[in-house]
């Protein structure tokens, strides 16, 4: 058993290898460009094999609950949630650079961004493997680090620069909570490591420092996840390269689930962290739900989406339901970077509506939409024997599905169509309810522990969101002066970035001026021309 130990850490640990081989090898290669991008694409299909691999072997010698088996001391560790996460990320990353190599076709500062592209990767899975405050620390730091490049790709892009900014700032608040929030745990144990942690909170040492810690950690992870009011630098990277939005909604702001499912013992003891994520959850989820539905840039609309599922991941994680929030990591990762790599395909769609027309929703099937997915969630539950979660849950689940049920009015020439749509409507519906009845069976690594009074806060917030959207959808001439401010995000936004200007300026209106013209030259450092 302790060879298979040292082969899955080993397998664990190549992807990270391979990926920091290729982003150093770039960094001041004069190779052409074409040759760059094979060794590249061939070296992540290689760490993909073995974070397949890898996968295969954590789950062959650990059980469901994820307890770390194998490691380097107590620094790195494998675990089987990170495992999955570690597969996912590189899948990605394997579907990114192919597309990125046909895409960018023509640029000039293509090792930039294999450079980066690479390093953003290595550091992910580095972090994927933490059992220290150390690592992790650095870890997501190196991962902000490599992001900028990417994000300042077109550095004659003002407000490129200005989103990178403000995301950077951000990012410097988070380390600096991540380090008290380590300090403190650090004093409570006398020791970085995270299995000295678990293992100082399952003998029942809870205590105040850790539940500060524990606040910090919150805090920290709310920055990093482009939550509310620090949301506004995701919904404005659109100018990078759409391949960057893709890996950076799919494969890097949902880490912050990956850590809160990793410290759930310490969310544990501290309930003040718990209804902070709660809390801070809660109103990204709302408000960015009502955002999007203002929107018509279809990046725009879908990094509208991706704080409003941010915001939901966290609340589940703050309600205890940390299975949950590890399958909708996963899921949301593949169909948002499916989403980004086809957004091309919405200018036909656009043309196919102008065309045949855009039915309304019906607002019949608006009202009867929950009480139809509630019954769905009630029955498959009965069917299956399935009484693991909360009532509340099962409703604020209900409430959830809800939209998909919404079909078009029936007309004369499209009775036919809206009969397909609700019982294609049905099916997901069903299909999403079966998923989250068998999640609890999966070997993800996670377990659930709900809180009760979070959970009904949570069931209020939902319902009036989802009656928000009715309304909008409905009369939206009656809440015209309220969709200025949904449009503006409540002008949240407004008031970060003129607090990140004061605190910390920076020269970006004159970028365009500035960079235009400007090329990558091999003699320097791939990351020297990154805008910044």
């Amino acid at each position: 058993m302790s060879d298979l130990n040292e082969l899955n850490f080993v397998l664990a640990l190549a992807p990270a290898v391979l990926m920091a081989m290729v982003a150093a090898s770039t960094w001041r290669s004069q190779a052409p460009v074409d040759r760059l991008w094979k060794r590249s694409n061939a070296l992540t299909f290689a760490a993909l094999l073995c974070a397949l691999l890898g996968l295969v072997t954590q789950l062959s010698i650990s059980e469901a609950s994820g307890v770390i088996q194998s490691g380097l001391g107590d620094w790195l560790a494998v675990n089987t949630f990170g495992a999955w996460v570690s597969l996912l990320v590189q899948l990605l990353g394997t579907a990114i650079g192919v597309y990125s190599s046909n895409h960018l076709n023509g640029e000039a500062r293509q090792p930039v961004y294999i450079a980066a592209l690479t390093a953003v990767l290595a550091a992910v899975h580095l972090l994927l493997l933490a059992n220290h405050w150390v690592v992790l620390i650095a870890a997501w730091a190196a991962i902000g680090g490599a992001m900028h490049p990417l994000l300042c790709f077109y550095g004659d892009r003002p407000f490129a620069l200005l989103a990178a900014h403000k995301k950077r700032v951000a990012d410097r608040v988070a380390d600096l909570l991540l380090v008290v929030a380590a300090a403190l745990a650090w004093s409570e144990t006398g020791s970085g490591s995270f299995s000295v942690l678990w293992d100082h909170i399952a003998a029942g040492h809870a205590s105040g420092t850790l539940a500060w810690s524990g606040v910090c950690l919150a805090l920290a992870v709310i920055a990093r996840t482009a939550l509310m009011p620090v949301h506004g630098w995701l919904a404005q990277v659109m100018e990078a390269p759409t391949p960057v939005s893709a890996l950076l909604h799919a494969g890097v702001v949902n880490l912050g689930g990956y850590v809160l499912v990793l410290f759930a013992p310490l969310l544990g003891v501290s309930l003040a962290a718990r209804w902070l994520l709660v809390v801070f959850g809660l109103v990204s989820a709302m408000v960015a739900g009502m955002v999007l539905l203002t929107r018509v840039s279809q990046k725009v609309h879908l990094a509208w989406s991706t704080i409003a599922q941010m915001g939901f991941m966290l609340l589940e994680c703050g309600l205890g339901l940390y299975l949950f929030a590890a399958l909708h990591l996963l899921g949301h990762s593949l169909y948002k970077a499916h989403n980004f790599l086809n957004a091309s395909s919405t200018v036909g769609e656009c043309e196919r509506k102008l065309l045949t027309g855009e039915a309304r929703n019906s607002g019949l099937s608006m009202i009867v939409a929950v009480p139809v997915a509630l019954g769905i969630v009630c029955l498959l539950r009965a069917a299956v024997g399935h009484e693991t979660w909360p009532w509340w849950w099962s409703a604020v689940l209900a409430l959830a599905w809800a939209p998909i049920l919404w079909v078009p009015k029936a007309g004369a020439d499209r009775s036919g169509a809206v009969m397909a749509r609700v019982l294609a409507a049905l099916g997901m519906a069903s299909f999403l309810t079966l998923a989250a009845v068998l999640a609890d069976h999966a070997p993800i690594g996670a377990d659930n522990d709900p809180l009760a009074p979070a959970g009904i806060v949570a069931l209020v917030g939902m319902s009036a969101m989802y009656l928000a959207m009715v309304v909008f959808q409905i009369r939206p001439q009656s809440v015209v002066t309220l969709r200025r401010w949904v449009y503006s995000g409540f002008y949240m936004d407004e008031g970060y970035t003129y607090w990140v200007l004061r605190l910390w300026p920076v020269r970006w209106a004159g970028a365009g001026q500035a960079a235009r013209g400007q090329a990558w030259n091999p003699g320097e450092s791939a990351f020297g021309k990154s805008g910044s």
